[in-house]
């Protein structure tokens, strides 16, 4: 099998050089001001603990989510629409806080963490403890995005 060396010409080229690392190096895939971009999202920001990772990103959840509940749900036209809405609301968080519980015991079990142990994990929520930190922070977070959302909808608007 012969591997062809990507040209100066290329707009789409293999990653690194590698076709095998399944990514595509692209001019927005690697363009400065994506990875910035992505450098200041909660989820790769350095310096953040788990727990306050998972509150920044449960707080945007929770009250954005808010939103289209209020307006596309079935009593949209209602005097309580907006508790209806603040209802689904937490009722969805908790669902989504379930999925990252399932999916913290099936990624991080004691297996996965001693093959993490050899290995140096570059986002420190990624391991078994950073995961439950993390969880819980979303929940927090998304109850208090969605209360804030609901108070500034129930007396400012």
């Amino acid at each position: 099998m012969v591997l062809k060396k990507a040209d100066k010409s290329d707009v789409v080229s293999s990653f690194q050089g590698d076709p095998f690392v399944g990514h595509l190096s692209t001019p927005v895939t690697n363009s400065n001001l994506t990875r910035t971009y992505l450098s200041l999202l909660p989820a790769y920001k350095t310096g953040l603990s788990p727990l306050l990772r998972g509150i920044y990103i449960g707080f945007v959840h929770g009250y954005f989510l808010l939103g289209p509940f209020v307006q596309l749900g079935p009593l949209r036209d209602s005097q309580v629409a907006n508790f209806v809405g603040f209802v689904s609301t937490i009722s969805l968080l908790i669902i989504l806080t379930t999925c990252l519980i399932i999916y913290g015991f099936a990624t991080f079990s004691d297996a996965a963490a001693k093959k993490a142990e050899n290995k140096k994990v570059l986002v420190d929520f990624l391991t078994q403890q950073g995961w439950r930190q993390f969880t819980s922070g979303f929940i927090v977070g998304g109850f208090g995005g969605a209360s804030i959302a609901y108070v500034l909808l129930q007396f400012v608007v």
